[in-house]
């Protein structure tokens, strides 16, 4: 491959969780030189990318891993979404959505972070052309015409790395993004997320539940060993008495929102939080750097869709790389390379940032008019088979212009 300055690095990727190491193995394959640059080690308890929460993957980040060969590892430890019930307490509307009617084998499976990071790791430590730098801090950024340098310190030492693309996969509360001089725009919703997971006297059997409340929703999804994981969105002001109570108080005040669809809450597992906010970058892209997953957005859990978002981000940037180095003079870092990825990238973004940011406002207005209306909407949308498939399709991100990964092609 041509290059326009020898560089230590092809790629560099600031941040090594899922988003960041999903990227350099989506391009592992186009004979690149890849760095992967991570702050927290693996086994930290502060390390978000592989502890015991839950995602949810969609059937366009289900063919992407299919496309890199991973699925079936994916798969074996994850839990199909077969039905989707959604309903608001106290209200008569409820909205059902299944995978036989929309005629797919699951709606999305859910997966433990801790085993889907493990997972991707382990394969991406097996390539010869990605190396890792962990635990490494950047400390600066120094975009030049026709390279970059990123500047880190790990053990207590200093060290640089020279590339022709950065790649910012740093998070939503990202450094590198922010020595890039790429400001945010931010929604505080005030609101915290506690997730955890529990045993439910029935089986979930592979069905997932939104319940909206007063306070907020409630999801409820299946996962491994006849588990049950939970994200419950409250106020701020009551979170910390919701995490500070006894695990029965917890239980108790959790089943009271939701019922007893399938039985009695038991056996609480640990408890997490972490508060809401939109974040999203006003721009994807600066010299010699472009900004992908939850450092370019990111999104209200409410709709589950923040990581499949981010992986779309992966599979779009992917595609514009393999398409460049198919050019005689290859520049991994050209603007006109990077504003075809932003430009790909907006209508997605925009869709799911409405999207997410809609329901959080629509299941949060307290107005009884709004409320009777929520219902109706409920119920009207349970009763048109046609736009609950368009809407399932939307949430499954098999709409719009897809990247060849994200329709399970592979890029070799």
């Amino acid at each position: 491959m041509s290059s326009l300055s020898e560089t230590d690095f092809d790629i560099v990727i600031a941040g090594g969780g899922m988003i960041g190491v999903s990227m350099a193995l989506a391009i592992a394959s186009l004979n690149l030189r890849i760095a992967v640059i991570e702050k927290v080690e693996r086994d930290h308890d502060l390390q978000p990318s592989f502890d015991d929460r839950s995602t949810a993957l969609s059937r366009s980040s289900q063919s992407m891993y299919t496309a890199l060969g991973l699925w079936d590892e994916i798969r074996d430890a994850s839990e199909a979404i077969k039905s989707i019930h959604v309903s608001d307490q106290g209200r008569f509307g409820f909205s059902h959505i299944s995978a036989k009617e929309q005629e797919v084998e699951a709606l999305g499976y859910v997966v433990i972070n801790r085993v889907l990071g493990d997972v991707l790791l382990t394969n991406a430590e097996k390539k010869k052309n990605i190396k890792f730098f962990c635990p490494a801090e950047i400390t600066s950024i120094e975009p030049h015409k026709d390279y970059c340098n990123v500047n880190f310190k790990s053990h207590d030492s200093e060290n640089i790395v020279s590339s022709r693309l950065l790649v910012v996969a740093d998070g939503a509360n990202s450094s590198a993004r922010d020595f890039l001089g790429i400001g945010t725009n931010k929604i505080n919703y005030h609101q915290v997320a506690i997730v955890g997971n529990l045993l439910t006297e029935k089986a979930i059997d592979n069905r997932a539940f939104e319940r909206f409340s007063e306070s907020g929703p409630l999801a409820l999804l299946p996962i491994e060993n006849g588990r049950t994981a939970f994200i419950w969105i409250v106020p701020t002001n009551e979170a910390e008495a919701l995490l500070a109570a006894s695990d029965d108080i917890f239980l108790s005040t959790m089943q009271e929102i939701f019922g007893l669809r399938l039985g009695l809450f038991s056996n609480l597992g640990k408890r997490s939080s972490y508060p809401l906010a939109l974040k999203e970058a006003q721009r994807l892209y600066a010299s010699r750097s472009v900004v992908i997953g939850n450092a370019a957005n990111s999104l209200h859990p409410v709709a589950a869709q923040g990581f499949n978002l981010g992986l779309r981000d992966v599979a779009t940037l992917a595609d514009c790389l393999c398409e460049e180095i198919k050019k005689d003079n290859v520049d991994l870092g050209n603007v006109d390379l990077l504003s075809k990825y932003s430009d790909w990238r907006q209508q997605d973004h925009k869709k799911l940032k409405s999207f997410t940011d809609g329901l959080v406002r629509l299941f949060g207005d307290k107005r009884k008019s709004v409320r009777i209306l929520r219902s109706a909407g409920m119920v009207c949308f349970d009763l048109v088979p046609g736009f609950r498939k368009l809407f399932v399709r939307h949430t499954m991100g098999l709409v719009g212009r897809l990247p060849r990964l994200s329709r399970g092609i592979s890029l070799e």
